[in-house]
């Protein structure tokens, strides 16, 4: 699998070329301004003590304080974590938002951990860093397998350190500690909004068409219920451990009720039994990685059938699939873009902490709506402008945003 960071490099590299960026501001824009690296001692249930290694990336703050989110992953990694730090500085920038861009992750299989060792390794992890963050300085928010929960606890601990409130430095967090309604389904809902403006431009109706989803967390089994109220046909679903496939449309509320009692979606009622791998090459109109990164490949890209690809995975498309997409007419709706509706709800949840105030889920959604349907627009606009893909028109604007301001610094 291509090195993630090497991706996210490639793609600022292709961007910045684009807008001839000065090589003083493309040295600044290619690497993370901070690396924190360091180990969370955790006493077990069994009193004994396990250190577990953690992460955050500090990648650009040029536009504001650092934002992204912690995930918990038996599979993280330090490239992993500055791809995504990487990805979410773009993100902020495209929807902008007054933020810069962050990651932070723990190597950790939390499903093997108690809730009280889950509790003491999300407080370990603000102890190990909390220097380093604030509402005014580094904004976390949850990621892959951490929770509300966790939010809340890791907002506790940092509070208690420095003996105040400031509800506004982790986003994601519970309703009663200060959430923002309709965080939940924030990315799922950002990404039919910027799906919907896409197909307009396309001609294409999102009733009937059909749809395969690669992932079926909190966004891919969103975005599915979503997608499936709007009368479109989910034809193909996956989680990490199998897939179903029936061209006639699955009836999405009762996977997910299926899903919710046996913990996957393979064994519903369905045409077949697939792969995780296969839906992504199934028959359907509209591909929806909402999983891991790297998963289409050079390898299987020329097998995809689906003319419209969105993103709601972080970097989910391999450079050389990205490059064979573009070559074979594929749309492909960025992840910097995607996936952008949760870290936009995350700032809103901010601007509600700071002004002590609640919106409702019905402001949230007109708030989103109109903020990624206006970055869509800039993004198709530049992408006509430089004669590219979507996925560059989207960069350009956003690496331009941050050297501009980078600009002004000096």
């Amino acid at each position: 699998m291509q090195n993630p960071f090497e991706i996210a490099q490639a793609q600022f590299d292709e961007a910045a070329d684009l807008l001839k960026l000065e090589p003083n501001l493309r040295v600044q824009l290619r690497e993370p301004q901070r690396i924190l690296d360091f180990r969370i001692p955790v006493q077990m249930d069994d009193g004994s003590v396990k250190l577990f290694q953690g992460y955050r990336v500090q990648f650009n703050n040029a536009l504001g304080p650092y934002k992204g989110g912690i995930r918990f992953h038996p599979q993280v990694n330090l490239d992993e974590v500055r791809a995504l730090a990487m990805w979410m500085t773009w993100k902020t920038s495209a929807v902008g938002l007054p933020l810069g861009g962050g990651k932070g992750g723990v190597i950790v299989d939390p499903h093997a951990l108690s809730q009280t060792e889950l509790e003491n390794l999300s407080r370990g992890y603000v102890r190990a860093i909390w220097r380093d963050l604030g509402s005014a300085i580094d904004v976390p928010a949850p990621d892959v397998y951490t929770t509300a929960q966790i939010m809340a606890w890791m907002l506790s601990e940092y509070e208690k350190i420095i003996g105040h409130a400031d509800p506004g430095m982790i986003t994601g967090k519970p309703l009663a500690q200060g959430g923002s309604k309709g965080r939940d389904t924030a990315t799922a809902q950002g990404g039919v909004f910027v799906l919907e403006a896409a197909l307009a431009k396309l001609g294409i109706t999102i009733q009937n068409a059909k749809i395969a989803i690669q992932g079926f967390g909190n966004a891919g089994s969103v975005v599915a219920d979503l997608l499936y109220k709007k009368g479109a046909k989910i034809v193909a679903v996956a989680d990490s451990r199998g897939g179903i496939y029936d061209a006639g449309g699955l009836n999405i509320p009762a996977l997910m009720a299926h899903k919710q009692a046996t913990g996957r979606v393979s064994g519903f009622p369905a045409e077949c039994e697939t792969t995780s791998a296969e839906v992504l090459t199934s028959a359907c109109d509209i591909l929806i990685p909402a999983s891991l990164e790297g998963v289409l490949t050079a390898e299987n890209a020329p097998q995809v059938q689906a003319k419209v690809i969105l993103e709601l995975a972080n970097g989910p498309t391999t450079t050389e699939a990205d490059e064979l997409f573009t070559k074979q007419g594929v749309l492909v709706i960025p992840d910097v873009l995607a996936n952008a509706g949760g870290v936009t709800v995350s700032y809103f949840e901010q601007v509600q902490n700071a002004q002590n105030e609640s919106w409702s889920e019905e402001s949230v959604f007109e708030k989103l709506q109109e903020t990624m349907q206006k970055a869509f627009t800039l993004g198709w606009e530049a992408k006509e402008k430089y004669t590219t893909n979507l996925r560059m028109g989207v960069y350009v604007g956003a690496v331009a945003r941050v050297a501009e301001a980078l600009r002004k610094q000096v």
